[in-house]
């Protein structure tokens, strides 16, 4: 599984946690549109870009890359990253100023900044995230916090810290379907942590099963599947017809987790279209 859908749907489900993780205060994660950015005539991405509204050339513009693993081909993730985020600068031409967030699973994975960069090694535009070397209470300090650092945090704890926050999510959250939202992600990380671990085993891991089985379980999730499916549509491509609304409302929830995570590879509606075709 990519850990960049994982980091999509956490900064979906609780947009400030960007925020929170490079230590801003201002509460600000819901003026931006977070999504991902096609730089023209190249082939790259930009994974993770949180764009602020129009009106507001004061916010900067928050480039985000995440890295859960070594490349296999040795390339060092600063080219790539300063390299779509000039070639997007280029492009687009921006009004706002930009900031860049390299999120590290573990601070191993880290190449180091490459000498041609090096003006960025004490710069505040770039900041640098270790998910295993935060301070185990700093996930105290929000849900979204808490969910984020589970990543990367060691398997022979993370079941306990898992168990620790659906309790809390529990306690502290009364929307069923934001509650729902929450445990999707918790589960979502350990099916990445422990990926020779079945959905059941999973489940009896976080004592899961009991919940997940209900039926107001269900329904919310479809429910919540549904509306983040639809937002991530249109913040991509604009409007979404009637028609192709009322085909992605009909989807299972297990149908609507993968739209979710296959959207993050498509260039246009038509992508959709063939991806509706195909589950028909």
């Amino acid at each position: 599984m990519k850990t960049d859908s994982i980091f999509y749907k956490i900064f979906q489900v609780a947009p400030n946690t960007l925020f929170e993780l490079i230590g801003d205060d201002n509460p600000r994660g819901t003026t931006y549109g977070f999504g991902s950015q096609e730089v023209k005539q190249t082939a790259f991405t930009i994974d993770g870009i949180l764009i602020p509204p129009i009106y507001a050339i004061d916010l900067p513009i928050f480039f985000v890359e995440t890295q859960a693993y070594r490349d296999k081909k040795g390339e060092n993730i600063y080219y790539r990253f300063f390299g779509e985020i000039y070639l997007y600068l280029k492009d687009y031409q921006p009004s706002n100023n930009w900031r860049a967030v390299l999120i590290f699973t573990k601070k191993s994975l880290d190449p180091g900044i490459p000498k041609q960069y090096s003006e960025f090694e004490n710069n505040p535009r770039l900041q640098r995230i270790y998910l295993d070397k935060l301070p185990l209470e700093y996930g105290d300090r929000s849900l979204g916090l808490g969910v984020m650092q589970l990543i990367g945090m060691k398997p022979q704890v993370a079941p306990e810290r898992g168990r620790t926050l659906l309790n809390r999510i529990q306690q502290e959250l009364t929307d069923v379907q934001t509650q729902n939202a929450y445990v999707e992600l918790i589960e979502t990380v350990f099916v990445y942590k422990f990926p020779k671990f079945s959905r059941e085993e999973i489940e009896t891991m976080l004592g899961l099963g009991e919940l997940k089985h209900t039926r107001v379980y269900q329904e919310a999730m479809q429910e919540q599947g549904t509306v983040m499916v639809l937002q991530q549509l249109s913040h991509r491509f604009g409007a979404i017809p009637p028609e192709k609304q009322a085909q992605i409302q009909q989807l299972s929830a297990d149908q609507l987790t993968a739209l979710a995570i296959a959207l993050l590879e498509f260039s246009s509606l038509q992508d959709v279209d063939f991806w509706l075709q195909t589950q028909a």
